[in-house]
């Protein structure tokens, strides 16, 4: 199937109320366009420099998510144009954002990134140093960061009883944190081969790449 029909057959099973980032990292700037013609909007990228180079050859309008683990010193790359950086995993690392922001003059959207899974290799706050963070009221310093909500990694399993516990972990947490930020109105998790289930636990948005572009191209 093209990349249109794959596009298309995943939208039609995904509530109106998940946003679906169509995860193009590696991809071509003509399979991005494909879908961009069928109407995405949202495109997900996790190397700063391949999104840098895609935002400047493709429309404006595009809506470009930053999903991959973001270096501080990198921050200042991506700051004027980031629709959404997913994976703030650091105090310093939304130290960084926010600077970057009042330089700008502008407030950045960021999701706090949440430790859920059963793999050391996965980033993220854990459920207590975020709730001890939110509580102490230091995010209120950060008058250029905009905590949009959460995101969580699933464990890469085929156990859908333990990727259910995990995201119903994070849905729970992410009910207690909004008492406290109630602006907060983004719940990120589910992949191509969970995405189903983590929208049944909660999920408001979707990262989606190889059941919508194929398989990754990774260089060399």
């Amino acid at each position: 199937m093209s990349v249109q029909e794959q596009l298309k057959t995943i939208a039609g099973t995904i509530p109106s109320h998940v946003t679906l980032v169509a995860v193009s990292k590696t991809k071509p700037n003509a399979a991005i366009m494909e879908a961009y013609e069928a109407g995405q909007r949202d495109f997900g990228e996790n190397y700063v420099q391949e999104l840098v180079s895609k935002y400047e050859a493709l429309p404006k309008d595009i809506r470009w998510h930053f999903i991959g683990h973001l270096q501080s010193n990198k921050v200042k790359m991506i700051a004027p144009f980031v629709h959404l950086i997913h994976g703030v995993d650091s105090v310093k690392l939304l130290e960084e954002i926010n600077k970057q922001g009042a330089k700008l003059g502008k407030n950045i959207a960021c999701l706090l990134q949440i430790f859920i899974a059963q793999e050391e290799t996965k980033f993220g706050w854990s459920f207590e140093e975020c709730r001890n963070y939110i509580t102490s009221g230091k995010l209120n310093e950060m008058k250029h960061v905009k905590v949009a909500g959460l995101m969580g990694m699933g464990s890469n399993t085929s156990d859908a009883q333990q990727l259910k516990k995990e995201y119903a972990g994070l849905k729970a947490f992410f009910g207690e944190l909004k008492l406290a930020l109630p602006e907060m109105n983004t719940l990120s998790c589910g992949m191509s081969s969970d995405y189903a289930l983590a929208i049944e636990q909660g999920s408001t948005m979707v990262r989606i790449g190889s059941s919508i572009f194929g398989e990754r191209n990774y260089p060399r």
